[in-house]
């Protein structure tokens, strides 16, 4: 059944990953580099200010390091513990596929920090900022989920690896959000 789920896996993954051309390839690029989620991540950061003030904005950079901490550090023992083979690295995928990135990554992809880290952030804000400012949600999900398919499309993650993250990165953004209400309230910020 599991090797069945792999297999399956990688098809998908040749599937959506031969969907690429040049063309679009820059844009994915840029989608896939960290900076540029640096703009979203700054207007969320300004209404978070506009909502609860200096301090309380304060508290919410310290949880989002926090999260972004444990995103990553789960991520990096999920590789190490389970070590997928990235597509790239795979011998059986990587004759058939588009690698758009100059350089592979680590050789082990499961699961997608990438995925995981927009999906926390996307999560967590989207809870923060949802009495206010009801269609941010909207925007830091699609910006989430157009990082999560760069993974593949650039040839560096499987999409189980992808929805791995998305689903892990989606359940911590949840727990931090709850974490950070439960601190506002136990320490009367």
């Amino acid at each position: 059944m599991l090797e069945e789920l792999v297999q399956l896996d990688k098809e998908l993954f040749l599937f959506l990953n031969g969907l690429g051309n040049p063309t679009w390839d820059g844009f994915w690029m840029f989608v896939t580099n960290k900076l540029s989620s640096i703009p979203i991540y700054l207007i969320v950061l300004v209404l978070s200010y506009r909502l609860m003030g200096l301090r309380k904005m304060l508290v919410v950079l310290v949880t989002v390091a926090l999260l972004i901490l444990v995103t990553d550090q789960l991520a990096n023992f999920f590789k190490y513990g389970v070590q997928r083979l990235r597509p790239c690295h795979d011998p059986g995928v990587r004759p058939l596929m588009r690698l758009v990135k100059g350089w592979c990554g680590g050789q082990f992809g499961y699961f997608s920090a990438h995925a995981a880290n927009s999906f926390a952030i996307a999560t967590f804000f989207t809870f923060l900022l949802k009495p206010k400012f009801k269609r941010i949600g909207a925007l830091l999900f699609l910006w989430a989920l157009f990082v999560a398919y760069s993974r593949i499309y650039i040839g560096v993650h499987f999409p189980l690896d992808v929805l791995t993250g998305i689903l892990i990165g989606s359940g911590l953004g949840w727990l931090f959000t709850k974490l950070f209400i439960f601190s506002l309230h136990k320490f009367h910020l």
